[in-house]
């Protein structure tokens, strides 16, 4: 039944992703709006790129909530792993870092959006960044293989977050580290919120605990864990307005639940070799780059 949950979920998410792949405009993690311009929405959770070397804004459909490159620690010569790759933003900026000897591996479950950051690569002529089709919960990846494990507002849509994590700390080499943004509560969601499956493919519904969310991490193994960032995330009135009363808007608003953005690292200790494991996703002969 639990197996049954997750794959709903995961078609659910998807699915939305897929449109947005081919939509060809920016749309918001949190969904849209129709009182509200929709670049304010998507505003409301990302950070701001322009600026950042490496950025090409055909790969930035607005569906980040950080900016988790910039607090990775990223070296040339690195490789790199995205998980959650979309159209590539995070992976193109991940390659200025790593430069000509490092090598970036983005990994996305939607077909579409592989297509479309394989497009970007292309088009760029980078022969050292590479997207792959596959689950971040089943990557499909060596074990020890990355430097360094970046991903943007993407934990969070995944059921199983702990395999996620286990993921994490496999393909790390033994002194690797992450830098992840992700979405986290503080309190718990009106239950409309939390059920609603639009939600759930926009960030919010999905996110764990704050405090879950960091013991997880810990969990899987990881030490040295800190919050590099945080950013409260405040809904529009608009959209509240699609699953809550006007009462119920006022308590959510004015209560102590809290939506975050939170940047977080953590590292694979230097001792902690994992096991070999066989890549049992098949990796596709058309990719950009391979």
């Amino acid at each position: 039944m639990q197996n049954l949950l997750e794959e709903n979920v995961k078609a659910i998410v998807q699915d939305r992703y897929a449109k947005i792949a081919t939509n060809d405009q920016p749309i918001s993690c949190c969904g849209t709006s129709k009182t509200v311009p929709q670049n304010k929405i998507y505003n409301i959770m990302m950070d701001d790129y322009t600026g950042t070397d490496g950025y090409l804004a055909e790969a930035d459909l607005g569906l980040g909530c950080g900016l988790p490159t910039q607090f990775a620690q990223i070296n040339p010569g690195n490789t790199v792993i995205d998980l959650g790759s979309g159209a590539g933003n995070d992976c193109f900026v991940a390659r200025h870092e790593v430069g000509p000897t490092g090598k970036v591996i983005g990994v996305d479950f939607t077909p579409a959006m592989i297509q479309k950051a394989r497009a970007n690569a292309e088009k760029l002529g980078f022969n050292n960044v590479e997207f792959r089709e596959g689950d971040i919960d089943n990557l499909p990846i060596s074990s020890n293989l990355a430097d360094v494990v970046v991903s943007n507002c993407v934990l969070n849509l995944v059921p199983n977050k702990p395999k996620v994590m286990g993921e994490m700390f496999r393909v790390l080499k033994p002194g690797g580290h992450f830098s992840v943004s992700d979405i986290v509560l503080v309190g718990k969601l009106p239950a409309a919120l939390q059920q609603d499956a639009e939600m759930y493919a926009g960030c919010v519904a999905g996110a764990s605990q704050k405090e879950d969310y960091l013991n997880t991490i810990e969990g899987a193994g990881f030490t040295d864990v800190v919050i590099q960032k945080t950013k409260p995330i405040s809904l529009p009135t608009d959209l509240l307005q699609k699953y809550l009363s006007e009462d119920e808007i006022a308590a959510f608003t004015t209560g102590s639940t809290g939506i975050f953005s939170i940047t977080v690292f953590g590292k694979k200790p230097a001792d902690r070799m994992s096991p070999a494991q066989p890549v049992l996703t098949p990796i596709s002969q058309n990719s950009c780059c391979s």
